[in-house]
């Protein structure tokens, strides 16, 4: 039973999404801090905090906006990881492995999406 977003998987996923990112970027280059890093972290705590935001609602139909703004969220994130690694800031294997993770987000909450 799901009392709170706390208990939804969605949300766990993504918050462990959350530190991954955060780990993977704390070497990036220094002059990105306020450019790239800063994004790819906005972005990626976006995606739990609209989870959050959403289910607070406590209207079905504000949930699911919250939830399809947080999917945005996600592609942004995947975006950037993309650049990053384009740039040489993110190994290959760093790279997939957080770039799989998105990908089980966004299977998870398409799935959730479309159970409302």
């Amino acid at each position: 039973m799901v009392k709170t977003h706390r208990d939804l998987k969605v949300w766990q996923k993504s918050m462990t999404l959350v530190t991954n990112v955060y780990q993977a970027v704390e070497n990036f280059p220094d002059f990105e801090k306020f450019g790239l890093v800063s994004q790819i972290r906005r972005s990626s705590v976006s995606i739990p905090a609209n989870i959050a935001e959403g289910f607070g609602r406590r209207s079905q139909k504000e949930f699911r906006r919250f939830l399809n703004i947080s999917m945005g969220s996600l592609f942004e994130l995947e975006t950037e990881l993309g650049v990053s690694y384009n740039l040489g800031f993110l190994e290959e294997s760093l790279f997939n492995e957080i770039y799989e993770d998105t990908r089980e987000v966004e299977r998870m909450m398409s799935s959730f999406i479309s159970s409302l």
